[in-house]
């Protein structure tokens, strides 16, 4: 136990380094900082892998099973 607490210790105080810096640690994004990261890379992916023929073919499919 006593191991346990002193890499604890040893990890806070690494952290309170970073925040000194000004580096930010693992907390929360903006969501729209988020969406920023995220969209190049998902509109990449369905680019690539015909995402936008999937997305209408599982539409449809759900539209059938429903019966519309």
């Amino acid at each position: 136990m006593a191991e346990t607490a002193a890499r604890t210790m040893l990890r806070a105080q690494g952290r309170r380094a970073y925040t000194a810096l000004g580096v930010r640690g693992s907390g929360t994004r903006h969501p729209l900082v988020a969406t920023a990261m995220v969209l190049p890379l998902a509109a990449l992916l369905m680019f690539v892998f015909g995402g936008w023929q999937a997305v209408v073919t599982q539409a449809s499919s759900v539209g059938v099973m429903l019966g519309r």
